[in-house]
């Protein structure tokens, strides 16, 4: 769940009942699991990177792209996981579980939480031009000290 205020969330929270853990974050405040601060993973290496990711399912228009995207990552990082929801990749992301996120085909209600988790965690967060419409764009990368180098590659590839 988040709130939106001025198209930027200002509160998220991100609930994952399997491990009963309950993500926080309000802007200024930190982000917290269940009560305690976390931060997003200081892996600086992309190479050693465990990155997170959704697939397409009802819209193929970019199945292409997609693959090609996931060609590229799977040869320059540790390895690609997919949760099933793009919240929780959003939260496993802002706690250092996964080093980076990325999903194309999101809508508002997937990822308002999860940006402010991430960026109170002290990660970052754009759409895949690098820029910082994220919420209605309906693309999403995220990711710690990778940033950087992490959207220099979806510049590269995705616009292609």
């Amino acid at each position: 769940m988040g709130l939106i205020f001025n198209k930027q969330p200002i509160l998220g929270l991100i609930y994952e009942p399997n491990r009963d853990e309950m993500f926080s974050a309000a802007l200024g405040q930190g982000a917290f699991l269940n009560g305690k601060p976390i931060h997003v993973s200081n892996q600086a290496d992309l190479s050693k990177s465990l990155l997170a990711t959704g697939f397409p399912y009802y819209d193929f228009s970019y199945q292409d792209r997609y693959i090609d995207l996931l060609k590229k990552l799977m040869r320059k990082s540790h390895g690609l996981r997919r949760m099933g929801a793009a919240a929780i990749d959003l939260a496993y992301t802002a706690c250092g579980r996964f080093e980076g996120f990325f999903e194309a085909n999101l809508k508002p209600w997937d990822v308002a939480a999860g940006k402010i988790l991430i960026e109170e965690a002290g990660g970052m967060v754009s759409n895949f031009s690098g820029g910082d419409d994220v919420i209605f764009k309906g693309e999403m990368i995220g990711a710690g000290p990778i940033f950087n180098e992490f959207v220099t590659i979806f510049k590269e590839e995705w616009f292609k």
